[in-house]
């Protein structure tokens, strides 16, 4: 197992990797969304879901993967009525991926640093 990290995503609030790989595999941990810049999370829920991304994004690159290598995600809303705005974003993000990840969610009753939504990853380097 080998620890991933890169200043372009927010370090982790706690005592885990920001990723990790095994075999391949690209594990990263739930991302919420944290300005790596300001190391605060950003305001409101499509502005945290962007964010999201966007940190995702950079841990991937630093992996020389990007979206395409994704193969499951899974996401925790706070409030699952937000469900049809996290998937306009969503569609967005994957547009030119030509096969989406699998995918599930999960409504919750609270994210650390009351976040409203949290995302983690599975990707696959080929």
């Amino acid at each position: 197992m080998r620890e991933i990290r890169t200043s372009k995503a927010p370090a982790p609030v706690g005592p885990y990797s920001q990723a990790v790989e095994v075999n391949g595999f690209i594990f990263l941990s739930g991302q919420i969304g944290i300005d790596p810049q300001t190391q605060n999370l950003v305001e409101g829920f499509r502005n945290q879901v962007k964010r999201i991304f966007e940190n995702i994004d950079a841990i991937l690159m630093k992996e020389g993967i990007s979206r395409s290598d994704i193969v499951k995600i899974t996401i925790y809303l706070k409030d699952i009525k937000k469900f049809k705005e996290l998937n306009e974003i969503y569609e967005e993000f994957f547009k030119e991926v030509p096969v989406k990840p699998a995918r599930v969610t999960v409504g919750v009753n609270e994210l650390p640093l009351g976040a409203e939504v949290e995302i983690e990853v599975i990707a696959v380097k080929k």
